[in-house]
Parts: C-alpha cells; structure tokens; sequence
C-alpha cells in the first residue's frame, strides 16, 4: 500500500444500500442510476419515462456519481460459479442447460422455483459477490458505507400471552413471510419483463396502487360519523 493510499481521506456516507445494490444489478440500456455524494440517495432515470432533460441537469451536477452496474457478463459468471458449488447432481445439471443460449437468466430462476434451499443460496451468493463490486466502487470514489440510522421502538414490557393471543402472533408470523415471499417473487418477475414493456409494467402496477388507494378512502364516509 502505497503512502498515498494511507492518507486518503474517505467521505463516510448513509446510502441507501438496497437501492445501490439494485442499482449495480439492473443493466438494462435505458436504466441509468447516479448517487448523490451528499445525501447517499439513489437516483434512477429511465429513458422514456423520465424528463429528457434530466441526464443534462445531472451531467452537470458535481454532486452526482453515475453507477455502472455490473455487466451481464460478469453476472453470468456468477451463476456458473454457483453451479460449481451446488452438490446436487440433478440440480447442477438442469442449472447447466438453463444457461445456455438466450434467456439464460430466467431460465437459471425458473429452476430454483423449485429448490428453495439452494435458491437462498443463491440469493447469499449473488449479494455477496455484489456487495464486493459496491464497496470496490465506493472506495474508488473515496466513499466510506455507513449504516443509516434506523428508529427503533422502545422495547415493551413483556407481558404474558394467552394460548390466542400466541396463535395470533403466529397467524400475523406467517401472513408477514407470505407477504416478503410474494414481493420477492415479483423483483424476480419484473426482473424477465422486457425493457420495451417495462414502462407498461409500471403503469399497471400504479393502476393496483391507485385502486386500493380509492377503495380505502370510499369504505370511510364522513356521512357515517356526523352527530358524533
């Protein structure tokens, strides 16, 4: 290590570390993502979408960093090294025939639908190797990660539960991992949706938002509470 290398001086940071991370995986052509050096927030712009001005705005704007995201290339060597340590020889051997050709990436999570094990694996593995490329770029930028501070609720007395009140703790338990479960499910569904749809995608998905949003607000009706 050199004396230059010693005395550099980092900037420490709160990133936002998942939308980074997002930021590092997604290489689709018209995806462009920037870190703001100030605030660690992560900026997406999406041709087409975003306003056309926008890259001019941020091309001049020093207190930007554009992120190149790892390419397909190297992410594809990434599932060949995760088919080598995969110690089922059926699993391997589907895993090799789903990343040949075209496709080859969703067909690589298709297979893992079913084997949930090895596909948290995988997910560990490919964070892992992300989180490498991140910090690797940080460090070029003279950026030191640091956790952004989380508000923590106080801790509650405990209390003793009945056997009903254990099974709705229990019922709540399970409905919470369905839900993350579903949500991973569908990162993993946008993931093979093709950029020309994309913007399509989002759209609908604004649609289900809005739609919950207006039935919530007509199941309460002012008319129902006057005289209270």
């Amino acid at each position: 290590m050199t004396d230059e290398e010693t005395t550099r001086e980092r900037t420490r940071l709160e990133i936002s570390w998942e939308a980074l991370e997002d930021a590092f995986e997604n290489n689709a052509p018209e995806v462009h993502s920037y870190l703001h050096r100030s605030t660690g927030e992560v900026l997406r712009v999406v041709d087409g979408v975003a306003d056309p001005t926008m890259h001019q705005r941020i091309a001049i704007d020093a207190s930007y960093l554009r992120v190149d995201p790892v390419s397909s290339r190297e992410q594809y060597r990434w599932m060949e090294r995760f088919i080598a340590t995969v110690p089922d020889g059926e699993l391997r051997t589907r895993l090799v025939a789903a990343i040949d050709g075209k496709g080859a990436f969703r067909r690589f999570k298709d297979v893992l639908l079913t084997f949930p094990a090895d596909r948290e694996r995988w997910f560990q593995f490919r964070t892992e190797r992300l989180r490498s490329c991140m910090e690797a770029w940080l460090d070029s930028h003279d950026l030191e990660a640091v956790p952004r501070v989380v508000w923590t609720p106080p801790t509650p007395e405990p209390t003793t539960e009945t056997p009903a009140e254990d099974e709705a703790v229990e019922t709540l338990r399970r409905a919470r991992m369905g839900i993350e479960g579903l949500r991973r499910r569908l990162r993993d569904a946008v993931d093979g949706v093709p950029s020309r749809d994309l913007e399509t995608a989002l759209a609908f998905l604004e649609w289900l938002r809005d739609r919950a949003q207006a039935a919530a607000s007509d199941a309460f009706d002012p008319r129902d509470h006057e005289g209270d």
